[in-house]
């Protein structure tokens, strides 16, 4: 720098440098990149540094699958919401949400979509062919047990059930090599069952000739987990049309009416392997746009396993015409091959340094950005793009805030009176937490609030400027029974640490024992 007409020399951060961009790459994509043709993209939002919009599309980068990752409240399911919108009104694509929990239920009814609800009253057969040759089918099927099962350590009653399917399918009059399976009079034919495998296995166990006869038992065992009354949602002829999952503009496959994790994730990985077939048989159009969008929230069960069909459809990259979205709050519930192998990963507020390690390792970005992805706040993101092109560019940049199709609100929880005289003298340390309102809706119907008491809670922190005193915001939450485990993991998912919670606690009680709940009261009854 200069003083007084002299050179001198300054020590500078790299976080200083990188900002004056005289001196260093700019830290975002090129225009080309960023701004492609808004008629064959997808708006996200303006780019932090430059304030350039950010127009999303699949041509540039190696693939079009996405990842995204965010904690509760980080406006998540808010982006995935907004880009499937916008990809129906962009491409027409169609979208097919594999919903874990039911959380995009009441969303997709509200935007005029299509619910299908696995376990209440619809089934999947687990043997049906999705267009593929039985032993094709038969080897997914396998594999998708291994996954999910133990199968895998016990040869012996793996080949048992590997036989008896393909004895099902053989009596069933299937032909093992084909693709088109229909009876003397062109009708097609019904695929068996469970039900039958396991008829199959016992008939075999009745005869009393085979010379394991525990093996053969646990692998009947094994297989009733999927056929018992009430439980059968697997071994019953399917009510759920491939076809109208992917053609029917939205659809939210809802899988919370399944019993287990083990279930939810048979369901979506069957799903997974009648749409990739059904796309390779199609094959990759170069057609304007993205003929389907699935939606894999939360799905840790498929999503972290090296050989799930979720993993290897994003590795075999650009091969079909659709794209999947694979989102979690705990990034290392994504396999790092998904991170190294989609085309974008879309990251939202990220709360502890082992997923930030976990992130890092997975997409090589600096300290620098590191550093900023650690202080996002509810909306904002850093993108990493795998792109094509050969000029350089730096692969990780941010976006200032995710614009939506309505402006995402947000509610803020003031932590000043909760903070030591230490926090509040470091300047880093923040004065309140914020969530979006409709996940902070979401969680409170969760807790097992009715729909009446969550609007009330809506109204107050709309009457109040969309802000609460903490205190006051946990003294309600209790009164309406809410357990103050599910309180912590509530401020904890919204960013709140271990020592403030304490804190917040002993002021609660605090509180309620000094007889001061006047002002809560007051907040309650207030018109």
């Amino acid at each position: 720098m200069a003083i007084g007409g002299k050179l001198h020399l300054v020590k500078l951060s790299n976080s200083s440098i990188s900002k004056r961009n005289i001196l260093v790459y700019p830290p975002e994509p090129p225009m080309e990149v960023l701004f492609p043709d808004p008629t064959n993209s997808i708006y996200v939002g303006r780019t932090k540094i430059f304030n350039v919009p950010f127009y999303w599309t699949y041509e540039n980068v190696a693939n079009p699958h996405i990842a995204v990752c965010g904690i509760s409240g980080s406006g998540k399911s808010y982006f995935i919401k907004t880009f499937l919108l916008r990809a129906a009104f962009t491409w027409n694509s169609n979208a097919l949400i594999i919903d874990w929990a039911g959380e995009y239920r009441d969303w997709v009814k509200q935007t005029g979509g299509k619910v299908v609800a696995l376990g209440k009253g619809s089934y999947l057969n687990l043997l049906d062919l999705g267009g593929m040759k039985p032993y094709d089918r038969i080897k997914q099927v396998m594999r998708t047990l291994e996954l999910l099962t133990d199968i895998n350590n016990y040869p012996e009653q793996r080949r048992l059930t590997e036989q008896a399917i393909e004895k099902v399918y053989i009596e069933g009059k299937f032909r093992m090599d084909a693709r088109e399976q229909k009876d003397e009079l062109g009708k097609p034919l019904n695929a068996p069952t469970l039900k039958d495998v396991v008829r199959t296995l016992t008939e075999q166990s009745q005869i009393g000739s085979y010379e394991f006869p525990a093996e053969l038992e646990n692998a009947i065992y094994r297989l009733k987990q999927f056929t018992k009354p009430g439980e059968d949602f697997f071994a019953q002829q399917s009510t759920v049309r491939l076809d109208e999952l992917i053609s029917s503009g939205l659809v939210g496959l809802d899988l919370a009416g399944l019993p287990d994790e083990t279930s939810r994730a048979l369901a979506a990985l069957t799903i997974l392997q009648f749409i990739k077939e059904k796309m390779r048989l199609e094959g990759w159009s170069d057609v304007k746009g993205l003929r389907l969008l699935i939606v894999l929230d939360e799905a840790w069960k498929i999503g972290k396993e090296e050989n799930s069909d979720a993993v290897m459809i994003v590795r075999e990259g650009r091969k079909y015409n659709f794209a999947m979205i694979i989102a979690s709050q705990n990034p290392t519930d994504i396999s790092e091959a998904i991170f190294s192998n989609v085309g974008t990963t879309f990251i939202l507020k990220v709360k502890f340094e082992r997923f930030l390690d976990y992130l890092q390792g997975s997409l090589n970005f600096s300290n620098f950005m590191r550093d900023e992805i650690s202080r996002l706040g509810v909306g904002q993101c850093a993108v990493n793009l795998s792109l094509t092109l050969q000029t350089p560019y730096p692969s990780t940049f941010l976006i200032d805030k995710i614009e939506g199709e309505e402006p995402s609100k947000e509610y803020f929880l003031d932590l000043s009176g909760v903070l030591s005289e230490k926090q509040r003298r470091d300047v880093s340390v923040s004065r309140s937490v914020s969530f979006l309102k409709e996940d902070f809706r979401r969680k409170l119907r969760q807790f097992g609030l009715s729909d009446e008491k969550t609007e009330e809670f809506t109204k107050l922190f709309e009457k109040s400027n969309r802000r609460m005193d903490v205190v006051s915001f946990v003294i309600l939450l209790e009164r309406d029974g809410i357990v103050r485990r599910n309180i912590s993991d509530f401020l904890k998912d919204s960013g709140v640490d271990d020592i403030t919670i304490i804190n917040i606690f002993g002021k609660v009680d605090l509180k309620k024992s000094g007889g001061v709940g006047r002002e809560i009261s007051q907040v309650v009854l207030e018109d």
